[in-house]
This record gives C-alpha cells, structure tokens and sequence, in this order.
C-alpha cells in the first residue's frame, strides 16, 4: 500500500547518532500511514547493524522499512544516496532526513499540514543546533527570516534559505524539480537543487516551530563543500536571475569583497559596472580600480565613488561582523520619512544595530546584496513586499 509519507534517510558512517535518529522516527505523532526509505551509502561501522535492529521496531510500530544499499569500497555521494532512497520509496510526499540529526515528535504531521496548502513549496521548519553554540549567526539566519527573506535572500547564504535536512515536499513536485545532483563529495547537491526548485517556480514555507535538532560535527558533510566551490554558483545564479534585469550597475564596495565579485563576473557582466562607490576615503582618493587580470586592452578602470554620488541599480558586496544583533544585516526600505528628508525619491537605510555609523543611501528602490563570508548572511531587495522574480531558463539552455 503506497504511504502518505517516506521519510528519505541516506546514511553513510552515521553509528554514533543512528539510534537517536531512528528513535524520533518512531516516535512521530503522525496519524497518516509512514515508511522510512533508507539508503545505505557503503558504510563500514554498524550503520547496517543499527538499520537492521530498528526495521523490526518500526515495522512492529506500523511503519514499513525499504532499505537498499551497496558495499563499495567508496561511498557514491550524498545525492546519489538520496536519489535512491527516494526511487525506492512510495509515499506521495518526502520527508528528508540526514543520519545524525533528531526530529521532534511533531515534524511529520505539521509540515504535511504545510505540503498540502502548499504543493509546490519547499516546506522547511526552524531547528534546535547541537552543540547550542555552534554556527550562532547562522542558526539565527535559519530561524528568524521572515516569510518575504525565503525568496529575498536566495542569493545570500552558502545554502538554501530553508535548509535541507529541514524539507519537506510532495513526490510529485520533487520529479518536477529533481533529481540531486550526483556529482558526489564537494558539491552542494542542495543548492543546485533549491535554485532549480526557485527556476521552476516553487515556492518557499517554513513551519515555525523548532521540528529537527541540527548537528554541527567535524564529520558533516556539509565541510566537504568548498566555499569557493558555492561562491562560483552563487555569482552564476545572481547573474542568470538579476543582472538581465539592468544595463548598467553599481558595486557597493571597492574593497576586497567588491573586487572579488567584480572578477568573478562574466565579460558581459563585467562591462555592466559603471562605478564601485564606498565610505572609505583612501579608497575613493585612488578614484579607479584598474583590472589587472582583464585580456582586454585597455585594462577595465572602474571609477571609484562616494556611496552619495552613486547610481543605482546596487550590487551591495559586504562581509558582516558579528554584532550581536538578533536580526539579520539587511537593506529595507526605510518605514518613515525622517525629519527632514527630501520626498522627491526613495529613502533606503543599511541597517546595521542602534549607533553612529548608521548610514542613509538615496536613490530608488532597486537593490541587491551579495554577502561574503560562510553563514554571514545580507541579500535582500530594499522592499521585503517585492519579490525579485526567478526566471525560467529558456529552453535547450545547459
């Protein structure tokens, strides 16, 4: 009998946390019929002992166990692992998993809730961290975007802005996206995933209650995927989805991060960039930035301006700090006219916590943030109502 739900499961060398995550399987207050499709991606510890000792339980519990596998002597990959587990697996909607996190009793049945007024969403959900110390800023960006920064931000993080082994979908809208990519360790199968997710249109949701305990360990996959390796595919989406949008730009930052971005542009986007504009005035001083690596002859030099006399459209390039402040570096739209302020345009803030260096920028309303830094998340448009679209590849493109 096909099941409501398959919580997919890939495990590799996952003995140490197995037991506890196969026990909040168990312990799911989900009415609906459940299985748990695991795949075991060449482990060489008791992974396949500790799978085995569950089956029984679960099965016992009403709850059937697919579990498929190999004993190579490498492993094929976390993307691989999950496509597996999800072609063998039945039910209409997925519920992903890794193999050294816990899910609370309440997770399958609130984010089916969720899947179904949503059935072409990511359903993702806020997370407990474990150790509770570790990657702070980045757990705060995980649990406190608002509903307008899941799409906004698309661009900001290392990651999906609902992260994965938070998600929750329908079968359906999974082979609509789908499958992972199986290029196996050092690529960020998620990533890939989620922008073809946003390119076809998908929506994103998170259920805001803590539903997973979220391991931070050495051994995470995650520390296999290079941050260079997730830059290079973060610049390619911002210049397949944005950039189209305007003919000319401007780089907030004639620092290091700016520089970074500007020669990791295409040719055709690097002609787009009229100006860098900063605060710094040694860096204004010089008045250009020179590209020294450009084929081109004469060499690119880029005017380099007070951010008051710069144009919009932005490209805001910054590396944050941790401040301390609860919400996220962002740029909003300001909600008041100051005292003062000229009504002919729009008023834009860098909002950064309560003090001196705050900052106003005018021009109009068109902005994009490009973070760098692993977790230090800033991306947003300047109004958190618009949603910057996602464009449909065009057909036959690679």
């Amino acid at each position: 009998m096909q099941a409501h739900v398959s919580i997919i499961l890939p495990v590799h060398n996952a003995e140490p946390w197995l037991d506890e995550c196969l026990r909040s399987v168990l312990q799911q207050d989900f009415e609906g019929t459940m299985e748990l499709s695991v795949f075991n991606d060449a482990s060489k510890d008791k992974s396949g002992a500790i799978i085995e000792k569950w089956r029984v339980k679960l099965e016992d519990s009403g709850v059937h166990v697919i579990i498929g596998g190999h004993d190579s002597l490498s492993p094929r990959g976390v993307g691989y692992s999950k496509n597996q587990a999800v072609a063998q697996s039945s039910g209409s909607y997925l519920c992903f998993l890794d193999s050294d996190d816990v899910m609370m009793p309440q997770r399958v049945r609130l984010q089916h809730q969720a899947a179904v007024q949503h059935p072409s969403s990511i359903i993702g959900c806020r997370v407990r961290r474990d150790p509770p110390n570790s990657t702070e800023r980045y757990t705060r960006w995980i649990n406190q975007l608002t509903p307008e920064q899941l799409l906004t931000q698309v661009f900001t993080a290392n990651g999906p802005t609902v992260i994965m082994p938070t998600w929750f979908c329908s079968r359906a809208w999974f082979s609509h996206v789908g499958p992972f990519d199986e290029g196996g360790q050092g690529v960020p199968e998620d990533l890939l995933f989620f922008y073809e997710h946003l390119r076809k249109g998908g929506g994103v949701v998170r259920v805001d209650q803590s539903l997973l305990l979220y391991r931070y360990h050495p051994r995470a996959a995650t520390h296999s995927v290079l941050e260079t390796t997730i830059w290079t595919h973060r610049v390619r989406f911002l210049e397949e989805q944005a950039l189209p949008r305007w003919a000319a730009f401007t780089i907030w930052n004639a620092g290091k991060q700016g520089r970074r971005l500007y020669r990791s542009l295409t040719a055709a986007s690097q002609r787009k960039v009229v100006a860098f504009c900063d605060v710094d005035e040694n860096k204004i001083r010089k008045g250009f930035y020179c590209h020294e690596d450009s084929q081109e002859r004469p060499k690119p030099r880029i005017p380099i301006l007070h951010f008051r006399a710069a144009r919009p459209p932005f490209v805001i390039c910054v590396k944050l700090v941790d401040t301390g402040h609860p919400q996220p570096l962002a740029l909003e739209e300001a909600p008041q006219w100051p005292p003062g302020a000229r009504r002919d345009g729009t008023e834009l803030y860098l909002l950064l916590p309560p003090g001196p260096h705050r900052g106003r920028l005018r021009g109009q309303p068109e902005v994009v943030a490009l973070a760098g830094g692993p977790g230090l998340p800033s991306l947003q448009l300047t109004d958190p109502r618009q949603r910057l679209p996602v464009h449909p590849r065009p057909a036959g493109a690679s």
